[in-house]
């Protein structure tokens, strides 16, 4: 059986908002929350879930205001869509959580960790880096990552990009996966159509807008204690900054209990590139069997 045929999609309504959820899995079992990035949606998941479903209770969502999650919310900086995380979970009533972030995702799944780290059994951060966290401020300077500042330009990008979807987020599938290809042309049709409406296009423009208000409130917890168990993600192909520099910054934040790990072969896009080996790493992770 694949994710698709034991995959079930629903509608949740959290502080006005809906929130377009995929489950599948037996309830009883320790759940998987999955928070795609950008320029994505759930499906970035669809794959690795169908490598835990037997195992777990999978659970992927369209963050506020993209895909089915057709009404945007009402800020987007990482800790008011962390509460929306927060409404998910006690709807669903998910136990065991294992919060799984990738990019965007990733940096949700952080704010989540330091409102709320009783909530979660652990949490995996993938494929990016945290606002206000080492070496956010190095990797913010990198002219290499030129569209963090493009897309906190007020109104230009959707000015731009309107219409071109599809054409301007392949750049990035294939600027930052391990090879051509990394994002399958099927992946890359359901992202445009996701980002397809001009809100849901402004709204994945606005999470970057928001960086400043999310280093702020980071640097606000900074060197907080907190003991969930975290594991840190980067594909092997990855440019840029090492690994143990990323688990560093995370631990001298006071992410007591984290941990580095590699995905082989891939790049920034790794729930696409390589899903088996990411559910792999979440099984091991989990404690499930292989």
């Amino acid at each position: 059986m694949h994710a698709s045929d034991a995959l079930f999609p629903r509608q949740l309504h959290i502080d006005g908002a809906a929130i377009h959820v995929v489950e599948g899995g037996a309830m009883d079992k320790p759940a998987v929350l999955f928070l795609h990035g950008w320029p994505e949606c759930w499906m970035a998941f669809e794959q690795v879930m169908d490598g835990l479903v037997a195992d777990a209770h999978v659970v992927a969502i369209d963050l506020p205001g993209v895909g089915g999650s057709d009404v945007p919310p009402v800020a987007n900086d990482k800790r008011t869509l962390a509460k929306y995380v927060l409404g998910v979970i006690a709807q669903l009533g998910l136990r065991q959580v294992t919060l799984v972030g990738h990019d965007i995702g990733g940096m949700i799944t952080y704010a989540f960790l330091r409102a709320w780290p009783s909530e979660l059994a652990r949490a995996v951060i993938m494929n990016t880096v945290i606002p206000g966290v080492d070496p956010w401020y190095e990797v913010e300077r990198n002219p290499h990552i030129w569209h963090f500042a493009f897309h906190a330009v007020p109104l230009l990008p959707e000015t731009l990009v309107a219409g071109h979807q599809a054409d301007y987020f392949a750049f990035f599938y294939e600027a930052l996966s391990a090879s051509r290809g990394g994002v399958s042309e099927g992946a890359r049709r359901a992202y445009a159509e996701a980002y397809a409406r001009s809100q849901a296009l402004q709204t994945g423009f606005e999470w970057y807008r928001a960086f400043a208000k999310d280093a702020q409130d980071n640097r606000d917890v900074h060197g907080q204690r907190v003991d969930t168990p975290l594991l840190y993600l980067r594909g092997e192909k990855e440019s840029g900054i090492d690994l143990d520099r990323y688990v560093g910054g995370l631990r001298a934040a006071g992410m007591a209990n984290v941990r580095g790990g590699v995905i082989p072969g891939s790049g920034h896009f790794a729930p696409d590139e390589h899903p088996q080996a990411v559910a792999f790493t979440l099984r091991s992770f989990m404690g499930l069997s292989p």
